[in-house]
């Protein structure tokens, strides 16, 4: 039995779109196709430092020591891949959807597992067919090292994973934010993928503009049914606190959990200010969450998010 370790590494996850289609189509031709591609893609992913570790039915799997090499590897073999299919029949260009996840793992031989494996798995199923998605521990090493821009998809959720997986398309094409993901299982499963999309948009920047809009309202109908007390505030500083703990949560950019103590301190001292009976009682609760942060502080990982 082969020895096991932890390690952490670049994972690289690629499949075919509509691979059952193509292979319903021409069984012969779409196998020759799979293998010059992932001849390519091969290449490549050993160009860029990397090492395929399988191929099962039309994926490819690859891990990477540099995240920035895997990205670029990642890159090349859509560009390419691109210029194959320029040249094929429409009927039978083969498009590939990839993600990428750099996450600590269990090696096993020359096999790899764990929740880093499952999340390249996911976001590779959530790529649009040529395109490229990526988690925010990859988007966090690579965003000033490689010239490609990135989009904000929102928190994919992923099993055993509590509160999703931030993750980003890589633009490079007009396809990758003008096509939402498609499936390779067909039209059952488009469905989904568009959901997805669709929620993803939602969790952007908009959302804060329906928080906004909602509780200017309420403060406007408070306004207009003026009896001396400003009920309004209550809900306002709920949907306040909603929208923080909303942000502290999506933001990568910050340590969330700092981010979070935050918003529930600013929370603490509004209803403290809303039930004013001339007592600061906030500065107890402040006082722990400014003792829990400062640990936090002093104990997070460099980059830790």
């Amino acid at each position: 039995m082969s020895e096991t370790s932890r390690k952490l590494t670049t994972i690289f996850s690629a499949d075919v779109q509509d691979y059952t289609r193509l292979m319903r189509n021409d069984e012969e031709g779409t196998l020759a196709t799979l293998k010059r591609y992932r001849d390519a893609m091969a290449r490549l992913i050993e160009a860029h430092g990397g090492r395929v570790i399988n191929t099962w039915g039309d994926g490819v799997f690859a891990e990477f020591p540099s995240v920035v090499e895997a990205l670029r590897a990642a890159i090349d073999v859509q560009n390419e891949l691109a210029g194959y299919n320029a040249n094929s029949d429409p009927d039978t260009r083969m498009l590939f959807r990839i993600g990428l996840n750099l996450g600590d793992v269990i090696a096993e031989g020359n096999d790899i597992y764990g929740d880093g494996v499952n999340i390249a798995a996911r976001l590779q199923a959530c790529a649009v067919a040529g395109g490229i998605v990526i988690s925010n521990t990859v988007y966090d090493q690579v965003r000033n090292k490689v010239a490609v821009g990135f989009d904000f998809l929102g928190q994919l959720e992923v099993k055993n994973i509590d509160g999703g997986v931030p993750s980003y398309a890589v633009r490079i094409g007009a396809q990758q934010t003008a096509t939402p993901p498609t499936s390779p299982l067909g039209a059952r499963d488009q469905a989904p993928s568009t959901a997805r999309t669709i929620v993803a948009a939602a969790r952007g920047e908009r959302g804060y503009g329906v928080f906004a809009v909602v509780a200017m309202g309420l403060a406007v109908i408070n306004i207009l049914t003026w009896h001396g007390q400003f009920w309004a505030g209550w809900p306002v500083l709920g949907i306040a606190i909603a929208a923080g703990l909303r942000w502290a949560r999506t933001n990568t950019q910050i340590d969330r959990r700092l981010a979070t103590f935050a918003v529930v301190g600013a929370g603490l001292i509004g209803i403290n200010l809303l039930s004013w009976h001339g007592t600061p009682w906030a500065i107890w609760p402040l006082l722990v969450l400014a003792v829990l942060a400062g640990i936090r502080w002093v104990t997070r990982e460099r980059g830790d998010v």
